[in-house]
C-alpha cells in the first residue's frame, strides 16, 4: 500500500453505512500511551524524539497490527502529502505542521491509525462508519494490548496511564463522533444545543479538531473525562446516550422542517444539486455548503439518483490535497476551483461539456 492508493476511495469514516448514518457519519476511539522511563514529548530533545520514532516505527510495524500497514514519515513528507493525511483525519493538523520527527502507521482499510510522536509519543486511533463505537474501542484496545507485550507504557497504579495532557490522564481514552446537524442550524436550535453539550462535559469541535469552526453543518463531539471512569463506561454513556440525543435531536428538528418548510427545503435541497452539477468554479467552502444541503436531502428521500456513501466521497475527494493528488499536479485558485467543479460534475453524472457560447 502506498500514500497514493488512498486517493482512490474514502476511507471508512466516510463510508456511509453503520447505526444512525444518516446524523452520525463516523465515530473514534483513540488511546494516548507514553514510554516510560522517557520524557513526555514537550520535554524530550530532539535525539529522544528520534529514537522514540524509529522504535515505535519498528515495534508497530513488527507487530503485525494488521494485513498491510503504510508507514509515513510526516517529517519527510511533502506538505501535499501531510495535508492529505490531515483531510483524511488520519493525523491531526498539529501533527502536520511540527517541527520534530514523527509518523504515522496506517491499516489496511484505515480503520487503525496510529500517531508517533503528536502530542504524546503514541495516539492509536480506530475509526468506524457511523455510530458503532464498541467496535472501534475493541479494535483500539486489541492494538493496545499488541503494543503493550512490546513495550512498556508509563503507568500510575493510581492514576493510570500518564499523558502530556491532564485531561487524558487514567484510561487516555478519548472517544468522538463526526456529526451532520444541517436542520438543528437551520431552525436556530443549534447553539442550545452545542451550550447542553458542554453541560455534559462534552466537547465540540469543527471537522478537523481542535480550533476548527463547523464547516457545512459538521461537528465533531468528544468526552472530557478519562479519569475516575472505565473506558467500557465511557463508551456506554457516550454511545449508548448521549450521541443517541443529538441524532435525536437532529431527526426531530428534520421532521418539524419538513412540515412546516417542505417546499423550501426541498428548493434548497434542488438548488444545491443543481449548482454541484453545473457550476464550473467550485470553491472548498462552497462545495461543503452545498454538499451539506445534498446530504441532507439524500437522508430525507429528497433525492433518489445519490447515495449517502457518494456525498462522502465527493466531500473527501474535492478537499484541495486530494483534488491535486489525484490529478498528479499543483493547484493553485481558479484553476483548483475549476478543476474541482469538473470533478463533482463528472461524480454526479452531469454534462461535462460547457455550454456553446
Amino acid at each position: 500500500m502506498k500514500l497514493a492508493d488512498l486517493t482512490r476511495q474514502a476511507g471508512e469514516w466516510l463510508r456511509g453505512a453503520g447505526p444512525m448514518e444518516d446524523v452520525v457519519i463516523s465515530c473514534r476511539a483513540r488511546l494516548a500511551r507514553n514510554l516510560a522511563g522517557v520524557p513526555f514529548l514537550s520535554r524530550c530533545t530532539t535525539d529522544q524524539k528520534q529514537d522514540v520514532a524509529n522504535r515505535l516505527r519498528g515495534e508497530i510495524l513488527q507487530a503485525n497490527i494488521a494485513p498491510t500497514v503504510l508507514y509515513v514519515d510526516v517529517a519527510a513528507a511533502g506538505a501535499l502529502d501531510r495535508q492529505l493525511l490531515v483531510e483524511r483525519h488520519l493525523i491531526s493538523r498539529e501533527h502536520a505542521t511540527a517541527d520534530h520527527p514523527r509518523g504515522v502507521a496506517i491499516a489496511t482499510g484505515e480503520t487503525l491509525a496510529v500517531m508517533i510522536n503528536e502530542e504524546d509519543h503514541l495516539r492509536m486511533q480506530a475509526f468506524r462508519s457511523g455510530l458503532q463505537m464498541s467496535e472501534a474501542l475493541a479494535e483500539a484496545t486489541h492494538l493496545d494490548d499488541r503494543l503493550e507485550e512490546r513495550l512498556d507504557f508509563a503507568f500510575h497504579s493510581r492514576y493510570g496511564y500518564l499523558t502530556a495532557c491532564p485531561t487524558n490522564v487514567g484510561t487516555g481514552l478519548r472517544v468522538s463522533a463526526m456529526l451532520h446537524l444541517p436542520a438543528l442550524k437551520m431552525s436556530s436550535q443549534i447553539e442550545k444545543v452545542l451550550r447542553a453539550a458542554k453541560d455534559l462535559h462534552l466537547e465540540v469541535r469543527g471537522l478537523y479538531g481542535e480550533g476548527t469552526e463547523a464547516l457545512g453543518d459538521f461537528f465533531q463531539v468528544s468526552n472530557q473525562t478519562t479519569l475516575g471512569v472505565s473506558e467500557e463506561q465511557i463508551v456506554e454513556d457516550f454511545a449508548g446516550e448521549l450521541i443517541p440525543k443529538f441524532v435525536e435531536y437532529e431527526r426531530q428538528a428534520r421532521d418539524s422542517l419538513r412540515q412546516r418548510q417542505g417546499p423550501a427545503i426541498e428548493d434548497k435541497v434542488q438548488r444545491s444539486l443543481a449548482i454541484l452539477r453545473s457550476a464550473r468554479l467550485m470553491s472548498s467552502q462552497e462545495t461543503t455548503f452545498l454538499l451539506s444541503l445534498l446530504r441532507l436531502g439524500v437522508t430525507l428521500g429528497l433525492i433518489s439518483d445519490v447515495d449517502i456513501k457518494t456525498v462522502n466521497e465527493i466531500f473527501l475527494l474535492s478537499q484541495p490535497a486530494h483534488l491535486q493528488k489525484v490529478l498528479k499536479r499543483e493547484l493553485n485558485g481558479l484553476v483548483r476551483a475549476e478543476a474541482r467543479a469538473t470533478y463533482i460534475r463528472k461524480r454526479l453524472g452531469a454534462n461535462q461539456d460547457p455550454p456553446d457560447r
